[in-house]
């Protein structure tokens, strides 16, 4: 994997390098959003690892900053903080996962591997409804003609809801798709939930995707 470390923790920093370059990974490494920003735009990153406490930008800045700049690798986020409401701010800002400091090396590198698998995991091409395509190979999705560019996880949600159109799907099933093994909290899928319905219908007119009560969410639209 080639992987964007962004940890102003010198120790950390050096640590975490060590570890994921012995597990057979390419990493480049900075304390710095800014240098961060251009790693990103210069070098194929396949995942990144950003510690919220930078120097020189929030990280929920750089990591906005990264998907204004329609940047979509998957991105873990390291924080001290372990209360609910950091979390969500991490996902709403464009991540992926989170890891509360301290962590197991083994955890790490597990999350890194399925935050890579998965967002590498697109089979078909093409799904449309009706003013919505999304394109997989290329990573777009298409909203009556304007391309929104959506991370790996939202994707991955947004396919199989549109895959299993007009059908009640659950938030365990949309945790197996993201991760696999059964892991994940169902939080994060409200989150996700949420920021494609602000990428779907920024207006909040059309709702294309609902909430089904104790149940989990349907895309309302017909898909082909």
């Amino acid at each position: 994997m080639k992987i964007l470390l962004v940890e102003d923790d010198k120790l950390l920093n050096h640590h975490l390098t060590t570890l994921l370059t012995e597990a057979q990974n390419q990493v480049h490494s900075t304390d710095s959003a800014q240098v961060a920003l251009h790693y990103a735009a210069d070098y194929p990153i396949d995942v990144g690892i950003i510690d919220l406490g930078l120097p020189d930008m929030d990280g929920l800045q750089l990591i906005s900053r990264l998907r204004e700049q329609q940047i979509p690798f998957p991105i873990i986020v390291l924080t001290a903080r372990g209360n609910w409401q950091d979390k969500v701010e991490g996902l709403e800002a464009g991540a992926d996962d989170y890891l509360v400091k301290p962590f197991q090396k083994d955890e790490l590198l597990a999350r890194l591997n399925a935050l890579v698998r998965r967002s590498a995991g697109f089979i078909s091409p093409r799904v449309k409804a009706g003013d919505y395509e999304l394109d997989l190979s290329r990573k777009e999705l298409t909203v009556a003609g304007e391309v929104t560019v959506l991370t790996s996880f939202e994707y991955l949600i947004l396919e199989y809801l549109m895959r299993n159109a007009r059908q009640v799907v659950s938030k365990q099933q949309l945790l197996d798709q993201l991760y696999g093994d059964g892991e994940g909290d169902p939080n994060t899928i409200e989150v996700m939930v949420s920021r494609l319905r602000k990428k779907l219908d920024p207006e909040g007119v059309i709702s294309p995707i609902s909430t089904i009560r104790r149940q989990g969410y349907i895309f309302n639209l017909s898909c082909s």
